[in-house]
């Protein structure tokens, strides 16, 4: 298994550069991606790649920090969206093959989602429980 700290490295960096076949190959085929603010999920790495590469607007982010241990990591980035900073905090799960096998990633405040992303995403109750 890869090192952990160093596959969310890896996939920050996929993510900053726009470089989704990288990205692809760092993630379950069955990922799940969990969004508690506004109460989505996406399952699956190809839903999760299309949510990303349909994402608006003009964004960047810097890796502030990245702490892990055996399959399960968080990392601490700051995404600059069309001029305004926000602090997001997410963490990670690996596989036993040490591919991405969930995230859930918080951002500052719940806010509702923007429209357009209906067709990748289901929403649930603020109420449920995430998977371990």
């Amino acid at each position: 298994m890869a090192d952990v700290e160093d596959t969310v490295m890896v996939y920050w960096h996929a993510c900053e550069a726009r470089d989704w076949e990288r990205m692809g190959t760092l993630l379950a085929d069955d990922m799940v991606y969990h969004l508690p603010q506004t109460r989505e999920r996406i399952r699956g790495r190809e839903a999760f790649l299309q949510f990303n590469r349909e994402y608006p607007g003009g964004w960047h982010l810097s890796v502030t920090r990245v702490t892990g241990a055996g399959a399960r990591a968080a990392s601490w980035i700051t995404v600059d969206i069309d001029g305004e900073e926000q602090p997001a905090v997410s963490f990670f799960d690996l596989d036993e093959a040490g591919r991405i096998s969930v995230i859930t990633e918080f951002w500052p405040e719940p806010y509702e989602p923007p429209a357009g992303r209906e067709h990748l995403v289901e929403r649930y109750a603020v109420a449920e429980v995430q998977p371990a």
